[in-house]
């Protein structure tokens, strides 16, 4: 008997040589530690029955039945000592028939030890790698169909059991729980139940029964006997200390564990030795000891990963070949340390690298690039010779070959080649060399590109498979189809027919895949063997020779057997994005997985070589733009901030070639808008918004108003000419389409914003691209994809994604017909075959997991669907293979998705796939566009409607945008208002929009604000049709005759006065260039929930101590009047167009400062002047008389000099001087439409006439001092004598001519009172007008005027003593006039209020007359109008006793000379008025000036800016009455009606009244009773036939509608009062007071409406953190498509249902994100508070977080901490003492408040702001914010700005807010400059804070959700 000695063991080295700090002293002590233990070795003894013995240990073999299932070639020359030590183990627990379970870190060593066992014991195999998806269909029987019936087949461990096999079942921890205990039975009592009868039992009990029973019976009674060989291996991973989920304890007690740890150190460093002859042995062990030491416990508690003990071979194989190449290189490919570890892991592992000098790179090399590739000669077929060029040398070495040819020249026409990616190929071909390889990479970053390229290097042939979250393990290998007669069959998957044929595969996405169902392709990475679901099995090549040399059989038998060879070339190529270091997700590059691969960090692109990429695939792309773009996208791939990174993620060198492509065809579009375009910069929240606008400023890129406006301008129609379409400027040939019934046809009303969007399509369209359309719901984004798919007659097909949508339902319907399965082609699927537009509709719906198949469609061109067929691109890879589908040329894709984020919370599609379409923002249609369309939907409903319905939506998007409301508006919903207009237009547009806001209805917050807005744009929602609240109208006493005005005829040479002009050039000085600046009107309409005389109001932003002096409107036509008001502290100029949304401004303090010392009250009015000098507007300031040009239009302003003498600068005296008032300038401004003006000097003697077009003067000196100048016609000016009130008439010709300065004529007019008979005459004061009409009443209005028909010229005019008077003739006719006059009762100048009357400030203002009168005269509409004080007003008349007047800044006296009434209209007092009351008086009687606009309406402007349009018109105010109710609806309390009309057959007899029932009760039919309802033919409501309608009184009871809808007094009083019993109740609970309760109430109403917003948007991310999954092999549930066979089968578990899922075992708590705020409770905070309350808004943004995070605190864990002069952490709410109720909450808000009153000077805002950020980021947490409030000067205390900024982002966990409460001028932007962008917020008005924290808040929750 001969004995062979296999093997002599290396050292050994007990368990203790595992202990890290041993290991380092045998590392660096040199082994002291020999082996003590006695060395084993294996003998095998032959003959006849042999035997193999492990030291002490023999085992008989037997010969196997089917050896070709005995594993091959695992047995090594040499085995180590640890490893035979396992083995004897293994064989000790064989003989005791124990079943054993090998434990251990991952890695291929525990499975090749239970190989080599079996190899070397003869034993067959069954071997099942448990994945999550095994169920115990896999482990025991699955059905198949054969011939039609099904039968069962058995399993892996049926089939061990019964023929004697061993099991080895790997990977038990990813099973899911319940799967395995169907094995308990067969491992403890060999016993098991089968579903096709049969029942296993343990070989003893058999063999008893035998001697009982025959083998017949036996096996009628279906008994099998297990066999005595049959034993279970088991391969598990340790759960804790990996993930996975821990073994059930019944299933543990049935084995025996032995724990199989790495290599012993001295065993290992033997085995590298043998493979790495070249290099030095001190490297290797160097290598070995910092690998060690990375997969010892301690650096496990640091979170390292193990470091991969078994790739180390890998690594020095590598070394071996290129011994000069450095080793720290090789570690980052086999621990890419740098991509999944956080700052201290990486410090960590630096740390041992310099420990063990492994930190070489600096002395060794990279490779540099691949010189050369060719054929490798001699025998070995697939493989190349590689020339890779290392430092200076040139290394040559052999790798696998693809199957295709090699390519000769290493150019090639798609890829650009650069010095990164040279690198990285070099460097991948060295891993090519020893094992598969992992890319890892951002999105865009090219790593399939690399890929591809590298396949082409090498001749492989690629198979691309994109990997998804729910695949399964069946998806990856093998799948189930149904053979054409019925049978069931399975179908290998492309991994499977790759390793065959021997390509490259590329597994895209590893990350997204779980990890559970990677596990089955571990053994084909490590072993390349791979045992599919139907038993084939796949074998490495050299085992494939070894069995058939041994066997003696032929390459047929073995496939018989279902045994192939795995081609040697084949090779896997996996892609990946980095994992988010810090995330709580699952990481994916876990300790399993770094065993698997090489990895290769595919860094994006330096600046260089992104520039010469771009370069070389778009030559013609312009320079300038490709700089600014790379720098942008460098300047946010290099800072550390998320938001920046996330934008960075969006430009990826993928989308910024498309960029490129798109500028290089149209070099005219604007840099500004591709990026935005590229970032949807449009529905980024608001933070990263305005980083990336700050990021583009600094890169230069900006857009500027010009292109904005020549973007608008642009002419965007579309035509089609001759088979060519053309949208804007672009153009495209139609298509041809044979089915015309899939082109889209829809109702589409084109509209500029829509064809911009449209044409841009078109532009990505022509250049190949796949749209995707991102946009609010209902702005019509399908409106729009269907019309242009309409007018390029593209066919198109549609796909709705949802939910459930499954990767299965996108591409194949499966289905069973005739038990055959059958699949449908998807829309998806057609639409590639037949080049048809795949429209995909609600893309951001579907899970991302599955829209993620669409990257390799539209990336690669390539796809598999689930029946085996694939789409490929190009049709060179077709030739001969069948079930190939070539992707159509004219296929494209056009997705539709929501923008990301609240309030939809739908999958971020863009996140994950926008960067492969070309991206398109489509918004809500601008108003211009959103009009146009509104018209054409509803052309008969009334413009203003349309126009205030486009205003009202437009500030509700606004108002969405910035957060504060949660929906947003769309176009959808204000179409279908309008279509339900133009249906019913008698339905009034105030319950129309109800439709669309009821469903706020029960939202108050909401409700507030939209009401707001409704009623601000004057949709009178609410509104009763009886809320007209028009002002009280009063008697006017009957007019009277009063006399003449005769005009002195020059009779007496003495009344005839001529008065010489002189004409004379003006001087013109200037022009000086003004800024104007604009700013937004709030413009508020007034009839709202009432109707009254005012239409809107609006206020100009005054400063607080500014004083209106002038108001004036051009004399236009209404729809363009400007308004031009003028302030006199300091001067200015506001300027609006009464319409429009936005007014401009014009400071002139500069030109009329306020002079110190003196009080001199500067005083301007202005007049605006007409064509063709329209915008020009000249001011005239009354005291130094100086006169200016302005002109709006572009700011130029010229100073006129009107008299040449130099100008008469008043006497300046001392203010305590002389008492008498000084005179000043007036200007007479009533033709100033005609651009002429009159100025004259009160008590002066001269008129100058400026004539503005011509440039002159005329100066008419008169012989009589002047008060005061009417402007009564042209030609006639009627002139007031100072002292005495003489009044005089002057004649000229309209246009004075320059050559003959002719001579004006003067009359004096006297005043003839009537005769009043019995020779008395009514002796009258002669009195100044104060208003005095330039034109004439129309004869209708004089003849109602004065009661009597005539026809005459008339002015009419108003003094103190009138209401108002007529002239009839005058100024025309020289023949004495006729004057009638309403007389007042007391004159207006004589009534004095009494002292007690307290509508002034005390008392009567001082006696000087104001400036201005506010007298207006109306004569189209037959009024006078006036503002008196209230002094003035007969307050009694209009209101009743019992009410108190409104406070008012005066009354509107309209006097109607139509109607004869007078009514008083309060004009309310304005917000604010300057303290300086004196001034005030001067100016105006009354705090509000007056102005005509057009012809019938009133401008009031109160002194504090505050601007009223109004309507006093009886015409049209009925007019305006008319609509405003039709805008309400007619819901007049008519009961209505429902009739139904029937024919009911009976012919009508003859119509009669029907008896008379004496009772009166109420009939329906029966053609009888008279006045019943719906009879025939007698008299009653609703019938048939009778003769008239009688209503016998049933339904008169008739309550108004309002009546009914309103709730009974005592009901609301009662609901009220228990409110306030509730609300005491609850402040006794918790002890608080009504005082307090107010106070807080104070500052929680304040931020209520963000509290409610933050709220909602936290209960929604709640909700979606809850959404359900699918759960798989339900026993109940919908249909699982994947396994429609298995059902044909027969099996039950083949349904799916949505449920919670378990979280992934080992996968971290969800932990809760971290919030600190940081508040400024510094003295000066408390000081500044009377400023601007500032403290008093931090208090309240500190009740916001309060209120909002209440009861969320399992999600946010929140602090808040004070910074003062005290100290930089003062504690106020601690995390774990949160305020719990109102209470607790206002103790807090009081310390802050005593805090800042009490603390010291100083400040720390920046040790607050480091130390809340140090600290915070100790704690565990999901994420981090600090947010910091402070008003700090930081310069003037010395901190620089970037100090700061620094500070903010000293960590990069921790994100990092400042808010700066401004008083610090133009410091707070250069601050802002220099932080961070997005990180800093500037509050000028304090009232943002609270708005800017929800902001910060919103922005943040929703990047994490």
């Amino acid at each position: 008997m001969q004995s062979r000695v296999l093997c002599l063991g290396g050292g050994a080295g007990g368990p203790s040589a595992r202990r890290v700090r041993l290991l380092l002293r045998q590392v660096l002590g040199g082994g002291a530690a020999a082996a003590r233990s006695g060395r084993l070795e294996v003998r095998a003894l032959h003959g006849s029955g042999d035997t193999v013995t492990i030291g002490d240990v023999s085992f008989k073999l037997k010969t196997p039945k089917n050896p070709e299932l005995v594993p091959q070639n695992y047995m090594t020359d040499s085995l180590a000592q640890s490893v035979v030590h396992h083995l004897r183990w293994i064989m000790q627990k064989d003989l005791l028939g124990q079943d054993v379970f090998l434990i251990g870190p991952p890695g291929p060593l525990r499975r090749s030890i239970a190989m080599q066992y079996l190899e070397l014991t003869k034993r067959e195999v069954e071997y099942i790698a448990l994945s999550r998806d095994t169920t115990e269909t896999d482990l025991k029987q699955r059905r198949e169909i054969r011939d039609g019936s099904a039968f069962y087949l058995d399993q892996c461990a049926v089939r061990a059991a019964t023929e004697g096999r061993i099991l080895v079942l790997e990977g038990l921890e990813k099973a899911e729980r319940n799967v395995l205990p169907v094995l308990n039975n067969l491992l403890e009592n060999r016993e098991m139940q089968l579903e096709d009868g049969r029942f296993l039992m343990s070989a003893e009990r058999y063999d008893k029964l035998l001697q009982d029973h025959t083998k017949s019976e036996l096996d009628a009674w279906k008994i099998v006997r297990v066999s005595e060989d049959f034993r279970v291996i088991a391969l598990g991973l340790p759960v804790p200390k990996y993930s996975g989920n821990p073994l059930d304890p019944p299933l543990r007690s049935r084995f025996q564990a032995r724990d199989v740890y790495h290599l012993p150190f001295k065993d290992h460093l033997q085995l590298l030795y043998s493979i790495g002859s070249n290099i030095s042995t001190e490297r290797i062990s160097q290598l070995l000891s910092f690998a060690t030491t990375l997969s010892s416990q301690e650096s496990s508690t640091l979170g390292l990963p193990d470091f991969p003990l078994d790739s180390l071979s890998a690594a020095v194989q590598i070394l071996n070949s290129f011994p000069m190449m450095s080793v720290q290189h090789v570690i980052d490919r086999l621990y890419p340390y740098n991509v999944f570890l956080g700052k201290e892991g990486k410090t960590a592992v630096k740390d041992v690298l310099k420990r063990f000098e492994l930190q070489d790179s600096k002395n060794h090399f990279h490779p540099r690039k691949i010189t050369k590739v060719e054929s490798s000669h001699g025998n070995k077929p697939f493989q190349a010779d590689v020339t890779v060029q290392i430092g200076e040398k040139e290394v040559t070495f052999q790798v696998p070959a693809g199957t295709g040819l090699l390519r000769k020249h290493p150019r090639s026409d798609t890829f650009i080649r650069t010095s990164s990616h040279n690198q990285l190929l070099a460097e991948m071909m060295q891993s090519h060399m020893v094992k598969d390889m992992c890319l890892i990479g951002g999105k865009g970053c090219g790593k399939t590109v690399i890929a591809k390229e590298f396949a082409d290097i090498l001749g492989y042939s690629i198979e691309p498979i994109m990997l998804y979250q729910d695949m399964t393990a069946r998806d990856l290998l093998q799948q189930r189809y149904t053979l054409p007669n019925g049978d069931t069959a399975w179908r290998p998957s492309p991994l499977v027919t790759a390793a065959l044929e021997g390509k490259l595969v590329i597994l895209d996405g590893i990350h997204r895949i779980n990890p559970g169902t990677l596990s089955v392709l571990q053994r084909l990475i490590h072993d390349r063997e791979l045992t599919l679901y139907d038993g084939t099995r796949l074998l490495r090549e050299d085992r494939y020779q070894n069995l058939k040399e041994e066997l003696h059989i032929s390459d047929e038998k073995l496939q018989e057997r279902s045994i192939f060879p795995i081609h040697p070339s084949f090779r896997i190529v996996v892609l990946a994005e980095p994992p988010v270091i810090g995330s709580s997700a699952q990481q994916w590059l876990g300790p399993e997985f770094l065993t698997l691969f090489l990895f290769h960090h595919v860094r994006s692109l330096s600046r260089r070589e992104e520039m010469k990429v771009i370069k070389e695939m778009i030559p013609n792309v312009p320079n300038v733009a490709v700089e600014q773009l790379l720098s942008l996208t460098h300047k946010l791939r290099e800072t550390n901030d998320s938001t920046a990174q996330s934008l960075a993620s969006s430009l990826s060198t993928r989308q910024l070639l498309r960029i490129c492509r798109r500028l290089s065809q149209h070099p005219d579009e604007s840099l500004y808008y591709a990026v935005n375009k590229a970032c949807l910069s449009r529905f980024l929240p608001n933070l990263a918004r305005s980083a990336l606008h700050k990021n583009l400023q600094d890169s230069g890129i900006e857009t500027s108003p010009d292109d904005v406006k020549k973007l608008e301008e642009k002419d965007y129609t579309c035509e089609i000419n001759n088979g060519i379409l053309k949208i804007g400027s672009v153009k495209m040939p139609v298509y041809n389409s044979s089915e015309k019934m899939k082109v889209p046809d829809v109702l589409f009303y084109e509209n500029a914003q829509h064809m911009m969007v449209m044409e841009d399509m078109l532009k990505d369209f022509l250049l190949g691209e796949h749209l995707l359309l991102v946009g609010n719901q209902g702005v019509g984004k399908n409106k729009i994809v269907d019309r242009f798919l309409h007018l390029l007659n593209r066919p198109r097909e549609y796909l709705q994604l949802h939910r459930d949508t499954t990767v299965q339902s996108l591409t194949l319907q499966p289905s069973v017909k005739d038990g055959l399965i059958t699949y449908e082609d998807s829309p998806l699927v057609k639409a590639v075959k037949f080049g048809h537009i795949l429209v995909i509709d609600e893309a951001d719906k579907a899970p991302t997991n599955v829209t993620c198949i669409l990257k390799t469609l539209v990336e690669s061109g390539e796809m598999v669907l689930s029946d085996g067929r694939r789409i490929v691109a190009n049709h060179a890879h077709v030739e001969g293979r069948e079930n190939v589908i070539v992707i159509h040329p004219d296929f494209r894709m056009i997705v539709l998705a929501n923008r990301p984020g609240f309030p939809f919370l739908g999958n971020d599609f863009f996140g994950t796939l926008g960067d492969i379409f070309s991206c398109h923002a489509v918004d809500n249609p601008k108003p211009e566009s959103e009009l146009a369309m509104l018209r054409q939907y509803g052309p008969d409903v009334p413009e203003p409607i349309l126009q205030k319905l486009v205003a009202a939506f437009g500030e509700l998007r606004s108002l969405a945008d910035q957060g504060t409301i949660n929906y947003p508006y769309s176009t959808r919903e204000v179409v279908n208002i309008v279509k339900h207009l133009q249906k019913f237009p008698t339905e009034g547009l105030a319950n129309v929009v109800r439709n669309v806001f009821d469903f706020d209805s029960y939202n108050n917050e909401m409700r507030e604000i939209l009401i707001n807005v409704l009623h601000k744009h004057g949709i009178p929602i609410g509104a009763k049709p009886t809320n007209v609240q028009l002002a009280k109208e009063l008697p006017l006493p009957d007019h009277k005759f009063m006399g003449y005005w005769k005009v002195n005829q020059p009779g007496n040479a003495q009344q005839k006065l001529l008065c010489p002009t002189e004409t004379q050039k003006i001087d013109v000085k200037g022009p000086v260039y003004l800024n104007i600046q604009g700013f937004p009107l709030e413009r508020h309409e007034a009839r709202s929930l009432n109707f009254t005389e005012e239409l809107a109001f609006w206020t100009l932003p005054l400063g607080e101590i500014n004083i209106v002096c002038d108001a004036t409107v051009t004399k236009e036509e209404e729809a363009e009047n400007v308004l031009y008001v003028t302030t006199c502290n300091p001067v200015s100029l506001y300027f609006m167009n009464i319409s429009s949304k936005s007014g401009y401004f014009v400071d002139l303090y500069d030109l009329f400062p306020r002079t110190v010392g003196s009080v001199w009250q500067p005083f301007v009015t202005a007049a605006p002047l007409g064509n063709p000098l329209k915008g020009q507007v000249v001011l005239h300031e009354e005291e130094s008389n100086v006169v200016l040009l302005l002109d709006t239009n572009n700011g130029t302003l010229r100073r006129l000099l009107l008299t040449p003498d130099g100008q008469e600068s008043p006497k300046r005296t001392a203010w305590w001087g002389s008492k008498e008032e000084m005179s000043n300038y007036k200007m007479c401004r009533e033709f100033s439409h005609k651009n002429w003006l009159v100025f004259y000097k009160e008590a002066g003697n001269r008129l100058i006439v400026l004539d503005v077009l011509e440039g002159q003067t005329h100066t008419i000196s008169l012989p009589i001092n002047l008060k005061s100048v009417f402007l009564a016609a042209e030609d006639r000016w009627l002139l007031v004598e100072n002292e005495t009130n003489q009044k005089f008439l002057l004649t000229k010709r309209a246009h004075v001519e320059a050559e003959d300065s002719e001579v004006c004529q003067l009359y004096a007019l006297s005043e003839e009172p009537a005769d009043m008979g019995f020779g008395l005459t009514t002796a009258s004061e002669l009195c100044v007008p104060h208003a005095v009409s330039s034109d004439q009443l129309s004869s209708e209005n004089l003849s109602a005027a004065v009661g009597q028909k005539i026809s005459s010229p008339n002015r009419i005019f108003a003094d103190e003593q009138s209401y108002a008077t007529i002239v009839v003739g005058f100024p025309d006719l020289l023949s004495p006039s006729e004057v009638y006059s309403w007389k007042r009762n007391s004159s207006l100048s004589r009534k004095r209020a009494p002292p007690s009357d307290s509508f002034y400030y005390g008392t009567r203002r001082k006696t000087g007359a104001a400036k201005q009168t506010n007298c207006v005269t109306l004569l189209a509409s037959n009024q006078i109008a006036r503002i008196l004080a209230p002094g003035d007003v007969p307050l009694k008349d209009i209101y009743p006793k019992d009410v108190t007047p409104p406070q008012a800044a005066g009354y509107l006296e309209v006097t109607d000379l139509n109607s004869k009434k007078i009514k008083y209209i309060p004009i309310p007092s304005s917000q604010s008025l300057s303290p300086y009351t004196s001034w005030l008086s001067q100016i105006s009687d009354a705090d509000a000036l007056l102005a005509p606009l057009g012809q019938v309406g009133l401008v009031t402007v109160d002194l504090g800016g505050g601007v009223r349009l109004w309507e006093t018109g009886l015409d049209s105010l009925q007019r305006s009455l008319q609509d405003w109710r039709n805008m309400i609806g007619q819901e007049d309390g008519r009961p209505v009606q429902v009739t139904v009309q029937r024919d009911s057959g009976l012919d009508v007899s003859s119509p009669k009244h029907g008896k008379v029932d004496p009772d009166n009760m109420p009939h329906v039919g029966g053609n009888t009773w008279a006045g019943g309802t719906g009879g025939r033919d007698t008299a009653g409501l609703g019938g048939k036939g009778g003769p008239y309608r009688l209503d016998a009184g049933h339904t008169v009871y008739q309550v108004s509608q309002a009546e009914k809808d309103a709730v009974p007094e005592d009901v609301k009083r009662a609901a009220r009062e228990m409110a306030e019993k509730a609300f005491k109740q609850r402040l006794k609970e918790i002890q608080m007071s009504e005082y307090d309760a107010s106070t807080y109430e104070r500052f929680s109403g304040a931020v209520r409406r963000q509290v409610q917003s933050l709220r909602v948007i936290l209960d929604n991310l709640q909700a979606k953190g809850k959404e359900r999954q699918w759960l798989r092999h339900q026993a109940v549930g919908e249909l699982d498509d994947a396994k429609i066979i298995d059902g044909l089968t027969g099996e039950k578990a083949i349904y799916k249902r949505r449920g919670e899922h378990e979280p992934q075992p080992g996968s971290p708590q969800q932990k809760p994100k971290r919030l600190r705020l940081v508040v400024d409770v510094s003295g000066s905070m408390y000081r500044f508070n009377g400023v601007d309350g500032r403290l008093e808004r931090s208090m309240e943004a500190v009740c916001m977080v309060m209120e909002a995070l209440e009861n969320y605190e399992h999600k946010f864990k929140y602090d808040i901490v004070g910074h003062s002069g005290d100290g930089f952490n003062i504690a106020l709410v601690g995390s774990d003492k949160v305020p719990k109720n109102n209470k607790q909450r206002l103790e807090i808000l009081k310390i802050m408040h005593a805090h800042a009153q009490f603390c010291m000077s100083g400040d720390h805002t920046l040790e607050g702001t480091e130390h809340a950020i140090r600290e915070i980021a100790k704690e565990e947490a999901d994420e981090y914010f600090v947010i910091v409030l402070s008003d700090a000067n930081l310069e003037r205390y010395g901190i620089e700005p970037s100090k700061f900024a620094e500070a903010l982002t000293t960590d990069s966990q921790v994100n990092a807010f400042a808010i700066f409460i401004g008083s610090l001028g133009d410091q707070a932007d250069r601050l802002q400059r220099t932080l961070p962008a997005g990180r800093s917020f500037i509050a000028m008005d304090t009232k943002e804070i609270p708005q800017i924290l929800q902001q910060i808040f919103t922005s943040t929750m929703l990047s994490s959700a």
